[in-house]
């Protein structure tokens, strides 16, 4: 048997029941994470503006975790928990 790099044996996993309960619950768009993180570096720059250094470190933060779940949303919803035997 050949092992190309350039396409690897698929594997399938089943997903948990807590995640196939999570993933039927939120039907979100993706888009939307990437505007909670605008939102977010845009509400920490008024709140730099305003004075409010350390709120506005705070909320800053939550940008990078916006992306982040964003990009997991993305991957689960299209890489594998719609076809159930992964990738197509």
């Amino acid at each position: 048997m050949k092992l190309s790099l350039r396409n690897p044996p698929r594997q399938s996993y089943d997903e948990g029941p807590l995640t196939k309960v999570l993933e039927e619950q939120t039907v979100v768009p993706t888009d939307t994470f990437l505007w909670a993180a605008l939102a977010s570096i845009i509400g920490s720059l008024t709140l730099q503006l305003l004075g409010r250094q350390r709120t506005s470190l705070f909320v800053g933060q939550w940008a990078p975790t916006f992306l982040l779940i964003g990009v997991y949303h993305k991957l689960t919803k299209g890489l594998g928990a719609e076809h159930p035997a992964g990738p197509v």
